[in-house]
């Protein structure tokens, strides 16, 4: 049975809470139910199914963001936060 398709905010509204040097920060909630991307006061709420092992939630993260932005993932650059639900991520656009 295939996953329901996650709606996400637009993508202009997601660059709009990035900083002007391009660095979006992400709040994260791994092992959750169901995969979204909401926008929070100042920070991108992101849930991911992923566990948080060996950096695959992390993956998982930049994978659903770059689906969200129309963008390939090589695109992003986690610059802070690996091992904490506080990210900080570089729009590489």
């Amino acid at each position: 049975m295939a996953r329901p398709r996650t709606d996400f905010p637009s993508p202009a509204a997601i660059r709009a809470l990035a900083d002007s040097e391009g660095r979006l920060a992400l709040r994260v909630t791994p092992g959750a139910r169901v995969e979204s991307v909401e926008l929070g006061q100042g920070v991108l709420l992101i849930k991911v199914r992923t566990k948080p092992e060996d950096g695959k939630a992390n993956q998982a993260v930049l994978g659903l963001l770059a689906e969200a932005l129309g963008i390939a993932t090589s695109r992003l650059r986690m610059l802070r936060g690996a091992t904490g639900r506080d990210k900080l991520v570089q729009l590489e656009c």
